[in-house]
């Protein structure tokens, strides 16, 4: 039976698709559009053309979504091809500049017929590990969020009341919000004691260090404002505004994070990352979420490095050579990886041995934790492969590095 290729350009409203066979020949070229009625369509035609799933493989170029998980689902061979790809690839079909839809459908399924050996069809993760990715990404989302309102929040009460903005540690923790919202302006609070002051904060359980005669006196010791009547109670309404919006927000991360700590103890694969040296919970469940489950998507450790923006790209021509920093990454596995990275070298003697190597060499701090994050995913990925958790004892390095200290 003869293979035909398919592309599919996405797109918001409608998505084009067309269809080639083992010459370049095209066989099929329609528009659907994004609804339930449009996505029987798609199925529709391309079983007009394939009665067989299993022989069109369908190139797109986003590896994820509502139209990805119909054509898995209906048994079709899904390829993701990244954008990077289908532009570099654009100059080799037209000379002009032009573009549409329908072009780039042909170009996908055109570059899988002649490339297609370069691409790997889309795996489908395990239900758990899609579930976890849409908390954890959901969660990094909410937190960009709240300091985006907390930023804007800190430069209002900077501008007539700094006091406000430091008397709390953090101006976007619960305490510091409901202080703001009972003391909005230095007017509200400028009956504020000792002891009113410690009855506010016993009533909101405060947990911090530091006495009230200590926060009175940080709130005082700041610079005063100078703002008009009008002014200053327009800001203070502001303030309550912001107040209000960040504290359901912030109470939505904390279950969030609750329910993203339960659920990765639940998974093998989560506690092999929660074994590294102060992983926590969090950044391994946030690592794990851009991981998966699927091995075969990572046959060795340089790929996944590579994923994980954790090693450079080397450019070279003749004489010349140069190494760059890698901007073509999952930037989410590389904050994940890099916090790991971070963190292990407070609690690993080998890690705080790389990390320190690589700074006497003159690396900054950002270029050194990238090394050591290096050097992690090469034990990370034999963890993951062997389906086992990380055992000092076994690390070769490690043992190493404690032979030499002790």
């Amino acid at each position: 039976m003869k293979r035909l290729f398919a592309g599919l350009d996405w797109a918001a409203q409608t998505h084009a698709l067309c269809v080639i066979d083992e010459h370049g020949v095209v066989r099929e070229r329609f528009e659907v559009a994004h609804s339930t009625a449009g996505l029987h369509q798609l199925l529709g035609k391309l079983r007009s053309v394939a009665r067989d799933a299993a022989q069109l493989a369908v190139a797109i170029e986003r590896p994820s979504g509502l139209l990805v998980d119909t054509l898995v689902e209906a048994g079709y061979p899904v390829v993701p091809i990244h954008p990077n790809v289908v532009k570099a690839t654009r100059p080799r079909y037209r000379s002009h500049g032009a573009k549409s839809d329908a072009s780039d459908a042909y170009l996908l399924a055109d570059l899988l017929r002649t490339d297609g050996a370069r691409f790997e069809a889309l795996k489908p993760q395990s239900d758990a590990i899609r579930a976890l990715r849409a908390m954890v990404r959901t969660g990094d989302d909410l937190v960009a969020t709240r300091v985006q309102l907390a930023n804007p929040l800190r430069s209002l009460l900077e501008s007539f009341w700094p006091g406000a903005a430091v008397v709390f540690a953090a101006i976007d923790s619960p305490i510091a919000l409901a202080f703001i919202q009972r003391y909005p302006t230095p007017q509200a609070a400028s009956h504020l004691g000792e002891k009113r002051l410690a009855a506010f904060l016993a009533q909101h359980r405060y947990c911090g260090r530091r006495s009230p005669a200590e926060l009175l006196e940080r709130l005082r010791a700041a610079p005063a404002g100078h703002t008009g009547d009008l002014e200053l109670g327009a800001k203070g309404e502001l303030v309550r505004a912001f107040a209000s919006t960040l504290e359901p927000l912030i109470s939505q991360i904390g279950e969030l994070s609750a329910r993203i700590e339960h659920n990765i103890t639940e998974l093998p694969d989560g506690r092999i990352i929660m074994s590294l040296p102060r992983a926590g919970r969090i950044c391994a469940a946030q690592i794990l979420a851009e991981l998966g489950d699927v091995r075969e998507r990572y046959p060795s450790d340089d790929q996944l490095a590579a994923e994980a923006g954790a090693c450079p790209v080397t450019y070279e021509s003749g004489k010349h050579r140069s190494v760059t920093f890698r901007w073509a990454c999952n930037r989410r596995l590389r904050r994940a990886i890099t916090c790991l990275a971070d963190n292990s070298r407070r609690d690993s003697p080998w890690a705080a041995t790389r990390y320190n190597a690589a700074r006497a060499r003159g690396c900054d701090h950002p270029h050194a934790i990238r090394i050591l994050a290096r050097a992690w995913i090469r034990v990370l990925w034999r963890l993951w492969t062997d389906r086992t958790v990380y055992d000092p004892a076994h690390h070769r390095a490690a043992l190493a590095v404690t032979k030499a200290r002790g």
